[in-house]
């Protein structure tokens, strides 16, 4: 029996029909991810699941006794809370059960409340929170008006995992994590228990997350099981069909409209039936809600640049005692198009200020190119007036923006970006988030600009403006900074990134900055390689100190130095072993890439749904193998 069940919903904000007959239901274990084109009403969809909305018609049936949570885009707090009060919040009926319990008047059901109590699991909340609070990394004494928007949201995943539901529903989850957090709550999702619903664009972490992908599209919901690429395989067969089909109803319907109006002669012989076919076909085509047009964007590069765009010389930035960056050495050409990765506070903002001029380093030196035209696009989100129109938004002031070297009227251009003409005079605070990022973006590429700083522009945008922003950059002719938490997006976009690496925990110093070719897919492998050789040859010189140390230590250092070459060689059975590495590190790619094409495809979430979890965790154990086996290589290989 399905948790909860929405039957022929319906749900509109003006004219335009949200919801239209929707149906859909939700079984247990399942992690269903909501996708559809910004504005098209997933968030309402999720908040009618969780009971805080009702739809204008339909019926929601939910399964006697389930707890659902919902975690908003943007969570609200108690102000002054601690981060302990405000994931106790979570177990608010439980905390307030107990507290009657323990103080309770003459006249109190003692014996209804230890029931309800019992149900709730409220004789331990405490512990409860604190294990949510250790296993988030989590401060308890914090207030949570000093956290950072990451934080936040790791607060209110707390709050909601403490409350144990059976369904958690979750709205834009990846927004303010850097790509550690996603990767943790990829974890985090995947080894909970129960079911799960959660509207997000980032597509590699619904390819992690995701058993089935399920789309809002014209105010229908179509189901897709398995990850995002086995949908987008789909989709595209689906569109293309519609188009087809569509087509030939248009096709059809323009030889009735011709019959109808012939002359005398063809009337005296037209059929009822005949007629009563093109009033159908009439009514088919005006309930028909055609695809949404595309985004279509353009960008104006100015004037080119000097070849070089920066060049940065054993650069170094402190505040006061505090290194953000030491040592690091780059050269940006002009054309290359550069990801920047890291944890939030390590000092992205600040390396590309140092980098277009905008601070001076402590130490090192910056040569900066010339005719630098640059654009921000974190700067603009932060400048935009909500109460301003769209159209004075892009063009204060005219009805004509220039783009490309040319003009265009301000409605053609908003148009351009799936505003309609209608929405041009609306206030900015009537968009929803996503369409104020398209709108950023209309502005951003009205101005003529040879180096682009792009600050987390993947936020909210659906998936179908992502794909065409990633061709649009890649053919971009100028300059590109990316900052983004959107992997698949830095992978497809960037030649090369720049990459904090200053984690002790894996030997990095405060404020390494390492450059690498490629997209976080190629800075992960490489990163990989050089853990694995720097680890082998550490290992390598412990081995030979320890060797150093017992040849001085000896009374007779000729015959230790002796004594130490034979332990120094390779056993047979460690022989054995670095023969036999290659082909099991070889097996073990075979393995994870047969994997990953099973969990691609249908048939598996079709079929044997039992099986995904079991696969999705050998897929995630067998790099930690290949990282042993890799390391375990090199250090035999290094004696």
């Amino acid at each position: 029996m399905a948790l909860l069940t929405l039957s022929n919903a319906h749900l509109a904000y003006g004219h335009v029909p949200l919801l239209d007959g929707t149906d859909f239901s939700l079984e247990a274990g399942e992690r269903v991810t909501l996708i559809g084109r910004n504005g098209a009403g997933k968030s309402s969809l999720l908040k009618i699941l969780a009971g805080l909305e009702k739809p204008d018609d339909g019926q929601l049936q939910v399964q006697g006794g389930l707890r659902r949570v919902y975690v908003a885009q943007e969570p609200a707090f108690l102000e002054g809370a601690t981060v302990f009060e405000a994931v106790s919040e979570g177990v608010a009926e439980a905390r307030s059960l107990r507290a009657r319990y323990e103080d309770h008047s003459p006249d109190e059901d003692l014996d209804a409340l230890q029931t309800r109590i019992e149900a709730l699991d409220g004789w331990t909340w405490e512990q409860r929170v604190d294990t949510a609070l250790q296993r988030l990394q989590l401060d308890a004494a914090t207030p949570v008006s000093a956290l950072s928007g990451g934080m936040k949201k790791r607060v209110a995943l707390a709050q909601a995992l403490v409350a144990a539901p059976d369904v958690l529903l979750l709205d834009e989850p990846t927004n303010h994590l850097d790509i550690d957090a996603i990767e943790w709550l990829q974890g985090l999702l995947n080894n909970w228990n129960g079911a799960l619903v959660l509207v997000s664009h980032d597509r590699a972490f619904i390819d992690a997350v995701a058993t089935r992908i399920v789309e809002l599209d014209r105010g229908r919901l179509r189901s897709y099981p398995g990850a995002f690429t086995a949908y987008e395989a789909t989709k595209a067969r689906e569109l293309e069909d519609e188009g087809l089909a569509n087509a030939r109803a248009d096709k059809l319907l323009a030889q009735e409209e011709v019959w109808v109006r012939k002359g005398v002669e063809a009337r005296r012989t037209r059929s009822v039936g005949r007629i009563n076919r093109l009033q159908v076909l009439r009514a088919q085509r005006v309930a028909r809600r055609d695809q949404l047009g595309q985004v279509r964007l353009a960008l104006d590069a100015g004037l080119p640049t000097g070849k070089i765009v920066a060049e940065l010389k054993d650069v170094g930035m402190k505040y006061g005692d505090r290194v953000l960056i030491e040592g690091f050495t780059a050269t940006i050409l002009r054309g290359d198009k550069v990801g920047l990765i890291g944890p939030n506070g390590t000092g992205k903002t600040t390396l590309l200020k140092l980098i277009l001029g905008e601070l001076e380093p402590t130490s090192g030196t910056v040569r900066r190119g010339t005719k630098l035209q640059v654009a921000y696009f974190d700067q603009m989100r932060a400048g935009l007036d909500l109460e301003a129109t769209l159209a004075d938004t892009i063009s204060p002031g005219s009805e004509w923006v220039e783009v490309g070297g040319g003009r265009k009227h301000i409605m053609s251009y908003l148009t351009d970006f799936l505003f309609s003409p209608e929405r041009a005079n609306s206030p900015v605070r009537t968009l929803s988030g996503g369409e104020r990022n398209r709108l950023l973006l209309a502005r951003l590429f009205a101005l003529p600009a040879n180096v682009l700083v792009l600050d987390e522009p993947t936020n909210d945008l659906d998936i179908d403006t992502l794909d065409l922003l990633e061709e649009l950059l890649q053919s971009y002719a100028g300059t590109v900074f990316l900052v983004s938490h959107d992997r698949r997006f830095l992978d497809d976009v960037v030649t090369s990134t720049i990459a904090w690496e200053g984690d002790p925990a894996f030997g990095g110093r405060t404020g390494l900055w390492r450059e690498y070719e490629g997209g976080y897919e190629d800075w992960k492998r490489q990163r990989a390689r050089g853990r694995v050789a720097a680890n082998a040859a550490n290992a390598a010189n412990a081995a030979s100190a320890a060797a150093a140390s017992a040849a001085s230590s000896s009374a007779a250092p000729a015959q230790a130095t002796k004594a130490a070459a034979p332990r120094a060689k390779l056993s047979y059975k460690e022989q054995r072993e670095l023969e036999a590495l290659p082909a099991r590190i070889e097996a073990l790619e075979a393995e994870q890439k047969a994997l990953s094409e099973t969990l691609a495809g249908t048939d598996i979430y079709l079929k044997e749904p039992q099986r995904v979890g079991l696969l999705q965790a050998r897929h995630e154990a067998i790099d930690a193998e290949l990282m042993a086996a890799l390391e375990r290589w090199e250090a035999l290989g290094a004696r």
